[in-house]
């Protein structure tokens, strides 16, 4: 039977037997941070590339920890090597690098055959990433989302404008206030938030009510962090 602990200690030729369960392990433990981080995303750009580099991530760095061991020459050599390297990728959503981080966490813990911080490290961020995604925490903000539209310069259309607001919104705020037409129009865009009671189609289906409104576009909060 393969002695575990035999294999936490480092060498800096590591075993065949160490070298491959570790890479194992690293594969194992960030294919579940992979299913992890696709049963609970919810925003728009979802990436099949990204969950896979999830993964292949982890191998890597376990490798790489594994290839180092004890050795500072080897340490030096690698960092020389990876500094040529220029990672160009943008990431839109903090979550999105804390999974980076989490997958490189476990494969360097397995690439230096600390396998019991490489499996308690990953279940506690998985455990969490489950409860904070089936939590209402986080949820609460000041604004639902941003709503956009012209409208023609009136006095009697800005009155309803202004109504419809009061009566369905917690709380607004116009962000900007652009002419158009020479100044027969203008362009609104506010920051809203709904009463609870109000639904956003019904609120929308108001503001078509006022005359001479045009290009109405209410995007949500999660939406207009990607655009």
């Amino acid at each position: 039977m393969l002695d575990f602990t035999a294999l936490q200690i480092t060498t800096e030729n590591a075993s065949n037997i160490s070298l491959i369960y570790s890479v194992l392990l690293a594969f194992i433990l960030s294919t579940l941070i992979a299913i992890t981080y696709e049963k609970t995303y919810r925003a728009l750009s979802y990436s099949r590339n990204y969950v896979q580099t999830l993964i292949l991530i982890s191998i890597v760095a376990s490798t790489v920890m594994q290839a180092v061991g004890d050795s500072l020459a080897r340490g030096l050599g690698i960092m020389a090597a990876m500094a040529v390297i220029r990672f160009r990728t943008n990431f839109k959503d903090a979550r999105d690098i804390v999974f980076i981080f989490a997958s490189l966490a476990v494969g360097v813990s397995c690439g230096v055959n600390s396998y019991n911080t490489a499996i308690i490290g990953a279940l506690a961020f998985i455990i969490a990433s489950f409860i904070l995604h089936i939590s209402p925490f986080g949820d609460s903000s000041f604004f639902d989302g941003m709503l956009r539209f012209s409208l023609e310069n009136r006095k009697n259309n800005k009155q309803v404008l202004e109504d419809i607001l009061h009566k369905n919104c917690k709380s607004f705020a116009l962000i900007t206030l652009r002419d158009m037409s020479q100044g027969n129009r203008l362009d609104y865009a506010y920051q809203i938030k709904l009463k609870n009671s109000v639904r956003h189609d019904d609120f929308v289906g108001m503001l078509n009510d006022i005359p001479s409104i045009k290009g109405i576009q209410f995007m949500m909060q999660e939406a207009t962090v990607e655009l």
